[in-house]
């Protein structure tokens, strides 16, 4: 592989997006005015990026530390890694009685 290919594939491997489908429930599916939505993201997005790429276009009034966030029906940290395809839930507290 010569210089200009290798350049081209990183460039097209920092370039790449994935499709995400994220779920909201309670004040977050008030404030996206939506229960769920596919967002197209860089490849190398992370939950926490998620989350505020999302802020920015819903305005969300929550701050990620008052969340949980669930990847395909798992608990997951912030930072772990998301993929091509995943179901995306943040998860705001529950008062119950």
């Amino acid at each position: 592989m010569n210089t200009v290919e290798l350049e081209t594939e990183v460039e097209t491997n920092l370039n790449a997006t994935m499709n995400i489908n994220v779920l909201y429930f309670a004040s977050l599916a008030d404030e996206a005015n939506c229960q769920q939505e596919t967002v197209s993201v860089q490849q190398s997005t992370s939950l926490s990026q998620l989350y505020e790429q999302l802020t920015q276009k819903h305005r969300f009034s929550r701050p990620q530390s008052e969340l949980r966030v669930a990847v395909n029906d798992y608990f997951a940290n912030w930072t772990d890694q998301i993929n091509d395809g995943d179901s995306v839930v943040f998860i705001t507290p529950v008062a119950g009685g």
